[in-house]
C-alpha cells in the first residue's frame, strides 16, 4: 500500500525544529524557584528575550552573558559549581530594565525520570504512605513535575514547577524518583533534584523523536503504522461508540444494584480523553522531553515497557533509540538506567519475559544499568505498590557506578555465558557473589531443552558463581531458560538478596498467542 501523500510532509513537521516564540523576557520553565542545579558540571541556563538583546546571568559570584538569536532564544553555561545547601538567587538582566530573579536555588545532584504509569505513580499510592509522609522532612530534595501535554512537533517551552520535599507535598512526587533520590541524598549528603516527565499507559514510541524512529529501517514500519492510525482516528465515531458503551455499563451497574449484587467492572475509558492525554507517536517526546534539554543532569531513569508488551520484538531497538537519542538531545552521555518489568499475571504469555530480555540486552550500551524487580511485583496489579525497593535498587547502581560508593551489590545476577557438559548445561553469572536461593531451598525456575526444542523442568545446583542445570528427561540439553514467565516461580539471588534476571540461552521464536490462564 502506498503511503498517504501527506505523510512525508507530516514527518518533516514532526521532526522539525523547536517552535519559535514571540519576543518576551522569560526563562525556560525548569529555571525557576526552588530548583537544584547540577554540581561539578557546566550548568546550562536559557530563556528568551528580544532578538539581538544582550542578557546577563549572575549566580554564586559568576557573571555570564549571551545574546538572543533571531528567534529570541539565548543559552549560556555557568562554570561548574560545588554542591551547596545554601539557598541562593540567580539574577537575569537585559535591556530597558528587564530583570528576572530565581530564588531558593540549591546545587547538588539532578536526575531525570520518565516512563509510563509506574514512574508516574506517586508516593501517596505506595506501601506505608502514612509513615513515608511523616518521615518526608527533606527540604534539600526537590521535585519538578513537567506538566505539559503532547505536541505535534518539538516544543522549546514547557510547563512545570519545583517543590521542596515536605510531609505535606511528598504524596504527589513520583515514588520511584523520590525513593531513589532519598538514597542518593542520604549517601552523598548533597541536595538532590528530581525531574519527573511521565504519562501513564504510553508506549515507548510516544517518547522517541519522530526522525529517530522513521529513519531507522527496524522501526520505520511500526512508526508509519502508528502515525497512520493516529491520523485516521475518527473522533465522532469513537465518541458515539463510547456513549453506547457507557450506556450499557450503567445499565449493568443498575441491574446489579437492583439485584443486590456487586459490580466491579470499571467504566469504559473515554478514547477521546485518552487521545488528548497521550497524543500520537513522538508526541510526548515533542511536548514533555524536548523542552527540558539542555537542563544539566547527572543521569536519567526510565520505567516503562508494559505498553509495548504486545510487540516485544522491537523493544530492544526502541529502548536503544531512546537512550542514544536522549543523550544526543542533551549532548551528554549521561548514565542511564531502567527498571526491568516485574512479575505480573499468571499466564503462559511470553510477552513480559521477552520485554525483560530486551531490557537486559540494552545493557550493552555504555554507562547503563537495570534494576531487576521480578520478585517485588504484584501478580494481580500492574501497578505494584512496593516502589521503595525499586528506588533502592536503582540507587545501588547509581551509587556504585556513578558515585564510586560501596554497595551490597550493583545488580542482581546477570547471565555471563553457558556451556553444554554432557547431560547438563553450566551457566555462569556476573554480579553473583554469594549466589544462593532466597529461601534456602532447592533452586527453582530453570528449564532445559534438547535439539527437539521441548522444554522440561530442570534441577539446578549452585557452584560458586555458576549454576549447573540438568533434567533426566533431557539427556543432551542444548538450551536453558530461567524464570521465563510473566509471574515465574524462581528463587535465585546473590548474597545481597537481589534476584537474578529472567533469561534464555536460545533464540527460538515461538508464534505469539493470547495470554491464557496457567493450569494449576
Amino acid at each position: 500500500m502506498r503511503a498517504p501523500r501527506f505523510l512525508p510532509l507530516l514527518l518533516a513537521v514532526l521532526a522539525g525544529c523547536s517552535t519559535l516564540f514571540a519576543a518576551g523576557f522569560r526563562l525556560a520553565a525548569p529555571i525557576s524557584d526552588h530548583m537544584v542545579l547540577q554540581r561539578e558540571k557546566p550548568v546550562a541556563v536559557w530563556g528568551w528575550a528580544d532578538a539581538g538583546e544582550s542578557v546577563t546571568v549572575a549566580f554564586a559570584g559568576q557573571t555570564k552573558s549571551a545574546t538572543a538569536g533571531a528567534d529570541g532564544k539565548w543559552t549560556l553555561k555557568l562554570d561548574a559549581l560545588p554542591a551547596s545547601a545554601e539557598p541562593r538567587t540567580l539574577v537575569v538582566t537585559g535591556k530597558d530594565g528587564h530583570k528576572l530573579e530565581v530564588r531558593d536555588i540549591l546545587v547538588g545532584e539532578v536526575w531525570l525520570g520518565s516512563g509510563q504509569s509506574n514512574m508516574a505513580m506517586t508516593v501517596a499510592g505506595c506501601n506505608r504512605f502514612p509513615e513515608e509522609k511523616a518521615a518526608a522532612k527533606y527540604p534539600l530534595i526537590r521535585h519538578y513535575r513537567e506538566s505539559s501535554s503532547h505536541a505535534a512537533e518539538p516544543q522549546a517551552e514547557g510547563k512545570g514547577a519545583w517543590q521542596a520535599c515536605t510531609p505535606d507535598n511528598v504524596g504527589g512526587f513520583s515514588a520511584v524518583l523520590y525513593f531513589f533520590g532519598r538514597e542518593i541524598h542520604r549517601e552523598t549528603g548533597v541536595p538532590v533534584g528530581l525531574i519527573n516527565t511521565s504519562v501513564g499507559g504510553t508506549p515507548i514510541e510516544s517518547w522517541v523523536a519522530a526522525e529517530t524512529q522513521s529513519s531507522d529501517p527496524e522501526t520505520k514500519a511500526n512508526f508509519d503504522t502508528r502515525l497512520k492510525d493516529y491520523l485516521a482516528f475518527d473522533e465522532t465515531k469513537a465518541g458515539d461508540l463510547h456513549k453506547k458503551q457507557m450506556a450499557t455499563w450503567k445499565a449493568a451497574v443498575a441491574k446489579a444494584k437492583a439485584e443486590g449484587k456487586s459490580f466491579v467492572t470499571p467504566a469504559p475509558k473515554d478514547p477521546l480523553a485518552m487521545r488528548r492525554f497521550k497524543g500520537g507517536p513522538a508526541g510526548l517526546y515533542n511536548g514533555k522531553v524536548a523542552n527540558l534539554a539542555p537542563y544539566t543532569l547527572r543521569g536519567m531513569l526510565w520505567y516503562q515497557g508494559e505498553g509495548n508488551a504486545g510487540n516485544p520484538g522491537l523493544y530492544e531497538k526502541q529502548l536503544s533509540q531512546l537512550v542514544t537519542s536522549w543523550r544526543k538531545l542533551w549532548q551528554d552521555e549521561v548514565p542511564f538506567a531502567w527498571v526491568q518489568l516485574p512479575n505480573y499475571r499468571d499466564s503462559d504469555s511470553e510477552s513480559w519475559p521477552r520485554v525483560r530480555e530486551s531490557m537486559m540486552k540494552v545493557l550493552a550500551l555504555p554507562k547503563t544499568g537495570m534494576a531487576i524487580t521480578i520478585d517485588i511485583g504484584d501478580p494481580k496489579d500492574i501497578h505494584p505498590k512496593n516502589k521503595q525497593d525499586v528506588g533502592l535498587r536503582l540507587s545501588y547502581w547509581a551509587l556504585a557506578s556513578v558515585y564510586g560508593r560501596k554497595v551490597p551489590a550493583i545488580s542482581g545476577p546477570l547471565p555471563a555465558g553457558d556451556k553444554a557438559e554432557g547431560s547438563s548445561v553450566r551457566v555462569s553469572f556476573k554480579h553473583a557473589e554469594g549466589l544462593k536461593t532466597r529461601d534456602g531451598g532447592a533452586v527453582r525456575g530453570f528449564r532445559v531443552a534438547g535439539a527437539d526444542k521441548v522444554w522440561k523442568p530442570a534441577m539446578a545446583r549452585i557452584e560458586g558463581a555458576e549454576v549447573v542445570v540438568s533434567s533426566p528427561e533431557v539427556p543432551a540439553p542444548v538450551a536453558v531458560r530461567y524464570a521465563w514467565a510473566e509471574n515465574p516461580d524462581c528463587n535465585l539471588v546473590n548474597g545481597a538478596g537481589l534476584p537474578a534476571t529472567s533469561f534464555r540461552t536460545d533464540d527460538w521464536e515461538v508464534p505469539g498467542a493470547p495470554a491464557t490462564k496457567r493450569k494449576k
